[in-house]
């Protein structure tokens, strides 16, 4: 209508201008905090994967001397004549570690039980404090414990105890050194059971305190609804907790090395001494004297790396597979 209002024109209301702007604000602020995040998420993969080719180009020259397969299946450790295998060493980590973890996950996820369902609260929460003070304590401290304690208790008491009487079976043959591959089992699994525990404890907390009186209700004693209800509730956080104290089994260097005897040999017998990755990689690297030396020590490392990346995608894969099956912790 001529003369009239043009219904075509916009009108701005008061105030719009301004909630527009704070509109677009926000979407610039989120837009540039996904990139930051998204940065600091690749960094630690290219930070990976720079460690990774770093090691694989200083271990070329033993790579084209012994080839992969050459190198990890090899035995003969001798520096002097430039022969090198690393098989002794990666038997010594997974055997040690393997066994490590068969003693701490019992003992930890029984004590993760005992804090959060037999012990009143407060009592359950000061005992929580003090196992998870044990994972502050340096691993060195650790070795020198077991040096001056646990390893002469083992050489006069408990390894002629075994030897003894099970010396038949292959894993107790030998004779009772003290330092050897039991001394390092049972320090691992001294250092793994405070890490274990701790992520226990948490995820027994998290199950639904209606969970556990629905199956006090129906009957079920404290120890059936335990295991009827709590246990398969957090049985993929209890797998990943031990999956964690795995990782720390495998890469833990100054209490193995002070413990384990430092002996590169293949043997399933616990009272012999051994020798593992991170253990010889730190007491031979600062002393050796040819490029092949060097370059054997940073293959091994480069394998310890492969071990831990492989141990943690398997473990994935299982969480994965238990998970999966798994809908608000019953089991369809």
């Amino acid at each position: 209508m001529s003369g009239g209002w043009d219904t075509t024109e916009e009108f701005v209301k008061p105030g719009q201008e301004a909630h527009q702007w704070k509109i677009e604000k926000r979407a610039s602020g989120d837009f540039l905090f996904k990139g930051v995040t998204v940065f600091f998420a690749f960094s630690i993969l290219a930070i990976l994967a720079l460690v990774a080719m770093e090691m694989y180009v200083e271990s070329l020259p033993i790579i084209h001397k012994f080839g992969w397969w050459g190198f990890v299946k090899g035995s003969d450790w001798d520096p002097v004549n430039g022969s090198f295998g690393a098989l002794p060493y990666i038997w010594g980590s997974v055997y040690s570690s393997i066994l490590a973890l068969l003693f701490a996950t019992p003992l930890s996820v029984g004590t993760a039980l005992f804090i959060t369902e037999i012990l009143p609260h407060r009592v359950g929460g000061l005992v929580a404090s003090l196992v998870e003070l044990l994972a502050a304590i340096p691993s060195v401290i650790y070795g020198l414990w077991g040096i001056l304690v646990m390893v002469p208790w083992l050489q006069k008491t408990v390894e002629p105890f075994l030897i003894d009487h099970f010396g038949s079976l292959p894993f107790f043959q030998g004779a009772p050194y003290g330092v050897g591959m039991l001394a390092a089992v049972l320090i691992l699994m001294i250092m793994t059971v405070p890490i274990i525990t701790s992520i226990s404890k948490e995820v027994l907390l998290a199950v639904p305190q209606s969970q556990k009186e629905a199956a006090i209700a129906l009957g079920a004693t404290r120890w059936e609804m335990i295991r009827m209800s709590v246990l398969p509730y957090g049985k993929s956080g209890i797998l990943g907790a031990v999956i964690l104290g795995l990782g720390r089994a495998i890469g833990e260097t100054m209490a193995v090395t002070m413990v384990i005897g430092n002996t590169p040999q293949l043997s399933l017998s616990l009272v012999n001494p051994a020798y593992t990755m991170p253990s010889v990689i730190a007491n031979e690297f600062a002393e050796a004297t040819s490029k092949l030396h060097t370059a054997a020590l940073m293959e091994i490392g480069l394998i310890l790396l492969g071990v831990t990346l492989i141990v943690n995608i398997l473990a994935r894969l299982l969480l994965w597979s238990v998970s999966r099956n798994e809908k608000g912790g019953i089991r369809q």
